[in-house]
């Protein structure tokens, strides 16, 4: 299959459908909800939710349009979490995706509350009742359940105050590969569960996925920690070497860059031999795992 049509057809899909969603600014209001509009639609890979539908289509279930405000969901909480990770008291960005960052436009106070306003508005998508013939409560409570978990004091925000934590300061192996694993692959783990419940995969299918999304999780961070040391600024849409900038742990200075992609290559062939059990259904998964190691931002 070529992925890259593959990716943008389902881009376009989240586009349209975030665009849909997104509340309608009111005169008292309409700062606010510009700056959330603004973050949420400053382009992106859209890589979360498209996890999802692929996830859900590997099991042979197209994803109706009723039920993407599920998918949204997951790249509401992804910008929420860039706003903040790009704010002075954080990483101190002043880029992101081809942009001047949130802060930088709307003020620190407008970027968290933006941040606050597009987490919250997520669980307001996740807990819609209206396709409840097509998502039963007690698997829509599931997703929930899981996607909090993930994106809590136990994943995402837990991943932030130890990579804050780490700053300035040497740290373990097992230390930067825990930041990873929950500042960035929580997030991708949940997504792919995500689809795996709304797909109706079996408990064999969903642990096969869950060990995918945690290969690909990894895959992502180890790649990342190599762009910010190979890409460049106009390539990766945010500033480039702010790992060095913040004394940052990274695969590269643990391992160098060639070991280095050569431990994001084997995160990939895991993820791919995850899916063993699946069949032609699931070649996006796969091909989105080889996207993972050779994008360029």
């Amino acid at each position: 299959m070529e992925i890259k049509a593959y990716l943008t057809e389902k881009r376009q899909q989240v586009e349209e459908a975030l665009s849909s969603l997104l509340p309608t600014p009111t005169p008292e209001l309409k700062l606010h909800l510009e700056s959330l509009a603004y973050s949420l639609q400053a382009g992106g890979k859209r890589v979360r939710p498209i996890l999802c539908l692929a996830t859900a289509e590997a099991l042979g279930h197209e994803c109706p349009p009723r039920l993407m405000p599920v998918v949204c969901a997951l790249e509401c909480i992804h910008t929420y979490s860039l706003i903040h990770d790009d704010l002075p008291a954080m990483d101190d960005d002043e880029l992101r995706r081809g942009k001047p960052t949130n802060h930088m436009i709307y003020g620190e106070a407008g970027a968290i509350l933006a941040g606050d306003g597009l987490l919250t508005f997520a669980f307001e998508l996740l807990s819609q009742t209206d396709a409840s013939d097509l998502l039963p409560d007690r698997k829509r409570l599931q997703i929930i359940h899981c996607i909090a978990q993930a994106i809590g004091s136990l994943g995402m925000v837990g991943g932030q105050a130890l990579d804050m934590a780490a700053e300035d300061k040497p740290i373990s192996l097992e230390s930067l590969q825990m930041i990873h694993r929950c500042k960035t692959g929580a997030l991708i783990t949940a997504s792919v569960q995500t689809g795996a419940i709304l797909g109706q995969a079996t408990d064999k299918q969903f642990l096969a996925l869950t060990t995918y999304g945690n290969c690909i999780g990894l895959a992502f961070q180890i790649v990342d920690d190599l762009l910010d040391v190979e890409g460049t600024s106009a390539q990766l849409g945010k500033s480039s070497g702010a790992d060095a900038k913040h004394c940052k742990a990274t695969y590269p200075a643990f391992f160098g860059v060639e070991q280095t992609r050569a431990k994001a290559r084997e995160a990939v062939k895991s993820a791919i031999t995850a899916l063993a059990d699946f069949g032609t259904t699931a070649e996006p998964l796969r091909e989105l795992a080889r996207y993972i190691y050779t994008r360029s931002n």
